[in-house]
């Protein structure tokens, strides 16, 4: 005979289909002691630990024990790897490696004549500097290929754009047959 009470289902199981699982019972009795226990024990713990660290620094300071804690030394990678994540500089840090492997991702013939100068986090921007024009476009051209094998190196979206720049034009120099005023040769053709 079954009861009808909100824990129980008034239809009998052979109503139910096949493939319906049973409802998971819920805690009781000594089950409910046990997760109450369990909870006072750690709560307990908890507050252990906190008298004996206010004990430990009346008494002149934390001293370290057998037992690895939070005081502890750690290695330098480790720490590096701690600082990185916490100050989320995941990304910049990647492509500072990438950077580091510039031959062996474009490969030495390219790297021989275009170097990474910086990343733009914010736009997702790689800058390259080629040492001529000819070596300027050929890196225009492979752009789209080296944004995929970057992004499949660091992790999809890090680099959306290699922005490619050609060299640098000489600074003009300021001798004695220059008139004051005048931008160079290309002043009189305005």
């Amino acid at each position: 005979m079954t009861e009808n009470t909100p824990g129980n289902d008034p239809v009998p199981s052979s109503a139910k289909p096949s493939s319906a699982k049973p409802p998971s019972p819920e805690p009781s009795g000594v089950d409910l002691a046990r997760v109450a226990l369990r909870a006072a024990k750690e709560a307990a713990r908890a507050r252990g630990d906190a008298a004996q660290q206010k004990r430990q620094a009346r008494r002149g300071g934390l001293r370290s024990g057998a037992r690895a804690d939070g005081r502890d030394p750690m290695a330098l990678g480790s720490a590096i790897n701690r600082l990185i994540t916490e100050r989320g500089w995941e990304a910049p840090a990647a492509v500072g490696g990438v950077m580091g492997r510039w031959p062996q991702i474009v490969g030495e013939d390219v790297a021989n004549h275009c170097v990474p100068e910086k990343y733009d986090e914010d736009e997702h921007v790689l800058i390259v500097r080629c040492d001529s024009t000819a070596w300027a476009t050929n890196l225009r051209l492979l752009a789209p290929t080296l944004v995929a094998r970057l992004n499949e190196d660091l992790g999809h979206g890090t680099v959306r754009q290699i922005k490619v720049l050609g060299p640098s034009a000489p600074t003009r120099r300021y001798g004695p047959l220059r008139a004051p005023g005048s931008s160079g040769p290309g002043d009189t053709y305005r």
